[in-house]
């Protein structure tokens, strides 16, 4: 049966505003925010502890033993720091969120996060890691890379957005009457 709901990731590097925007998309658009730091605790699907980064070890396996059948019923806000563990089957379209260097770093130093930690984000985001993971995993007309270092970009952000979602789900919907 095909989805009515479309499933969208949201990722970038840690930092860069995806929980606050799948927030923001989930009380306009009725998707469901799916957190995947949050499955993985709740699921417990850690491979492991880091110690030099101070953050657990996810195993990507579980982690879609763990969803896959919500996920293929539709109408979700994927919230992860990649993109590439998810079948593009799944997937209907992948918003890789960017920001500038000086305002990412600022962020990731209110975290308290270690200088390995804070270095391996900036080096990242700074040789567009995430984007590339996107390029490589998914057709490139499901990807959209969007700047996400201010307010006015995750407003600008969250209204393209919804206009996609309407615009995917009037579509299904003629597809559906077309169909019958």
């Amino acid at each position: 049966m095909p989805r009515t709901r479309p499933n969208i990731i949201i990722t970038g590097t840690p930092g860069v505003g995806k929980t606050t925007l799948c927030e923001s998309l989930a009380s306009t658009t009725h998707l469901v925010h799916l957190a995947i730091n949050r499955v993985a605790k709740d699921r417990e699907c850690y491979d492991g502890w880091h110690d030099a980064l101070n953050s657990w070890i996810v195993d990507e396996d579980k982690i879609l033993d763990a969803i896959e059948e919500e996920v293929k019923l539709g109408g979700y806000l994927i919230d992860w720091h990649a993109c590439d563990l998810f079948p593009e089957s799944w997937i209907d379209l992948v918003i890789v969120l960017r920001s500038d260097s000086t305002v990412l770093y600022d962020r990731l130093k209110a975290r308290n996060y270690s200088e390995q930690k804070l270095q391996e984000n900036m080096d990242a985001e700074i040789m567009e890691v995430l984007l590339d993971e996107a390029r490589e995993a998914f057709h490139k007309d499901l990807i959209i890379e969007l700047q996400s270092s201010s307010s006015d970009d995750m407003e600008a952000n969250t209204a393209r957005i919804e206009t996609w979602v309407e615009q995917w789900t009037r579509d299904r919907c003629n597809e559906a009457m077309r169909d019958a």
